[in-house]
């Protein structure tokens, strides 16, 4: 089965733009375990710009759900992951000056560095897992430095279906399923994310080698209007689909 992790960054966005309580995001993780959830994902950016020192706090002390921790490779974030050591860990790129995630982590620039910044997560019974392309030299460097997943950034391929790009989507679909493949033979386990929406997630999640997809942003865009439980059954159900094509 394909397993749904719900990314709930941009509800805290919601309540840092206002400086309240409200919405709580413990509470979203809480209506996304009962509509089908099968994990939470949450980004710790360096300059707190959604979710909180206090909402990893909260998270891992309510949740019923395993916990994927997003971070960048600091050693500030480092030490956090190690203070509450959720189940999993992916290591992404980030900037300041992005408005989200523009693209994977290098790995196959930063082997060494990568290695020794893992390891201790690993040895903490972290599952790691790296935010990257689908470039075959970063995902042979991913399984070199002992990562147990690669989570393959989706995000140009969903940039390409909205922009009526048809023939770059289509090879960036190729690439991926390319990618997954190469992972998958390395034995590393295959997720997928960013920027999937109902219309993009069936031909990702069709992938086989594809275990685990996180979605977050489309998912709280789409609860303004359905409700957050009825968007994400409806994401659970394109999933689930997509599965028996």
């Amino acid at each position: 089965m394909l397993r749904l992790g719900v990314n709930i960054d941009h509800v805290a966005t919601i309540r840092n733009a206002r400086g309240t309580p409200w919405p709580d995001p413990l509470r979203a993780a809480r209506i996304a375990e009962a509509a089908g959830a099968d994990g939470i994902t949450a980004h710790l950016r360096e300059d707190r710009r959604h979710i909180s020192d206090a909402d990893i706090d909260a998270l891992m002390a309510n949740l019923t759900l395993p916990l994927n921790l997003e971070m960048a490779a600091t050693a500030e974030m480092q030490a956090i992951a190690l203070r509450h050591r959720p189940h999993a860990v992916c290591i992404v790129p980030e900037k300041r000056e992005e408005r989200t995630t523009e693209g994977g982590l290098d790995v196959a620039g930063n082997e060494s560095m990568l290695a020794d910044f893992i390891a201790p997560l690993r040895e903490a019974g972290c599952r790691v897992s790296l935010f990257i392309g689908h470039d075959p030299a970063q995902i042979e460097a991913a399984a070199r430095i002992g990562a147990a997943v690669v989570e393959l950034h989706t995000g140009a391929y969903c940039d390409y279906d909205t922009e009526g790009r048809l023939a770059d989507r289509d090879a960036e679909l190729a690439g991926l399923v390319q990618g997954a493949r190469l992972a998958d033979s390395l034995g590393l386990e295959v997720h997928a994310g960013h920027g999937l929406t109902f219309d993009t997630v069936g031909p990702v999640g069709a992938i086989p080698q594809v275990k685990e997809l996180n979605i977050g942003h489309f998912l709280i865009s789409e609860s303004v209007f359905v409700g957050l439980g009825e968007a994400i059954r409806e994401m659970r159900r394109c999933m689930d689909m997509a599965r028996q094509e």
